[in-house]
């Protein structure tokens, strides 16, 4: 779920750059790079928890 979040919270910010002017392909790299955050936050997490002993 908190992937789905991150990416509309990419869309949001995409198009809020969009409309001030920054190039529509430049704004949508910062959606990439939210959703990719939170994919690998995602991913990585379930590893640290078992690392740190807290599963």
């Amino acid at each position: 779920m908190g992937v789905v979040i991150a990416f509309t919270a990419g869309l949001l910010v995409w198009m809020a750059a969009w409309s001030f002017g920054v190039k529509a392909i430049d704004a949508f790299l910062i959606t990439i790079a939210i959703t990719l955050a939170a994919v690998t936050a995602r991913t990585v997490m379930p590893f640290l928890k078992e690392q740190l002993g807290r599963e």
